[in-house]
């Protein structure tokens, strides 16, 4: 279903205040955690949730799964890629990482991690450019037209606007034995591929080792993932939550799991970034990369002194907001533990920008737009910002003369000023 001007409003005010209050908007039945699930919600910032060979899951510190993925692979550069959410949004990232390959200057990355749209575009950044058909395919095909179906009554009496199937329905499609088992390869390798939701009970993030799924899942791989992947991308309120069964130290139980953007923009925790002690970063020094699958400011446009429309504009600011200050403190954070930050978002210039428009023209042009700025090098912002960059160019070849790319643009440019 093509969205609307009024139904990209109603979702935003929908999906957004329950952003804010997660769950406020329907009377939702949750699954209880166990108790120890209750006494680890406190850590479930600095742990990454990964499956063993038991099949068991397990709460591992940040640090100790990245100091194994270091030891895996001594001699190699340690890129951290992030994805941010952002909706159809996420055609953007989509064409910039297939811009990059094609041009020869994508990195090889030793993690990937991905939230809410940034989570279905992770795996096949984690797999590289092979995979890149299927990437193009998922964000320019015209599959996702079909995502917003209305669920009836269940906007009042039940937990979304939306049906949660379409969604469901889409992320098996591209999710295939051949892919599973990829993802079980690279992970063998010591490369890391995560991706957060939050649960709805704790109110936290929590960060998948999707990689150890692949490995360990046998047969319950390919469900855990795409029930991960839904999971991520169902923005509370807008699509239902997903109840994943978790097995962990011999006990079973059930989670709410919603949206990663509802606690977390994009994800780069402290603890990847960070260099070990007695540490020399000479032979493999850590870069972090973060693709922004929309704008950093808001189009300054009129507003009607409307209830809705000042309650729609309000919270987009507020989230547009949240978004630079994470923006702004993981580059000083990366930046003082010694690692070198670039990152990408989409110039406020870019018209037609919605997060619910599944329209495959309107995503066909936003994916073609990040392919161009990709492929010409003119994508990626450096912390602390290259004296000499050109900022009065003008687009290039394969975009608009209007609207230049993210390294063109002094404002999204001055995140990267330290």
């Amino acid at each position: 279903m093509r969205a609307t001007k009024a139904t990209r409003l109603a979702a935003l005010i929908v999906c957004m205040t329950s952003v804010l209050a997660l769950g406020a908007c329907a009377p939702v039945v949750l699954r209880a955690p166990s108790a120890s699930q209750a006494e680890d919600s406190s850590e479930s910032r600095e742990t990454i949730r990964t499956l063993r060979a038991d099949q068991q899951f397990a709460e591992l510190p940040i640090t100790t799964v990245a100091q194994q993925a270091r030891a895996m692979r001594p001699e190699q550069p340690f890129n951290i890629l992030a994805l941010s959410g952002g909706g159809a949004n996420g055609a953007f990232g989509a064409g910039a990482l297939v811009g990059l390959a094609q041009s020869g200057a994508r990195p090889t990355f030793a993690v990937v991690t991905g939230v809410s749209a940034g989570a279905l575009i992770a795996p096949y950044a984690f797999l590289g450019p092979e995979w890149d058909r299927q990437l193009a395919d998922a964000y320019t095909s015209g599959r996702a037209e079909d995502l917003l179906q209305p669920s009836g009554f269940g906007v009042v009496f039940g937990s979304s606007a939306y049906r949660g199937s379409p969604l469901k329905r889409l992320v098996e499609h591209y999710l295939t034995d051949a892919l599973v088992q990829a993802l079980a390869r690279e992970a063998a390798s010591g490369r890391l591929l995560l991706v957060a939701t939050t649960n709805v009970d704790t109110g936290e993030t929590v960060v998948w080792d999707l990689g150890s799924i692949a490995m360990n899942g046998g047969e319950r791989a390919k469900p855990l993932l795409r029930d991960v992947l839904v999971a991520s991308a169902s923005v509370p309120g807008l699509f239902p939550p997903v109840i994943i069964r978790i097995h962990e130290r011999g006990r079973q139980f059930d989670e709410a799991h919603v949206d990663g953007t509802a606690t977390a923009p994009f994800l780069v925790p402290a603890g990847l970034a960070q260099q070990p002690r007695g540490f020399d970063p000479s032979p493999r020094p850590t870069a972090v990369y973060v693709i922004v699958d929309g704008r950093l400011s808001e189009e300054p446009q009129p507003v009607q002194l409307r209830f809705r429309a000042i309650l729609s504009r309000s919270i987009s600011a507020g989230l547009t907001h949240m978004m630079r200050t994470s923006l702004e403190l993981t580059a000083t954070s990366t930046e003082l533990q010694g690692a070198h930050f670039e990152y990408a978002a989409i110039p406020a210039a870019y018209g037609n920008l919605a997060p619910f428009d599944f329209n495959a023209s309107t995503m066909r042009t936003l994916f073609q737009y990040g392919y161009d700025c990709a492929h010409t090098g003119r994508l990626w912002i450096s912390s602390p910002r290259i004296a000499n960059r050109d900022t009065d160019r003008a687009g290039g070849e394969g975009t608009s003369e209007s609207i230049r790319c993210p390294a063109e643009d002094q404002f999204i440019g001055r995140f990267a000023v330290r």
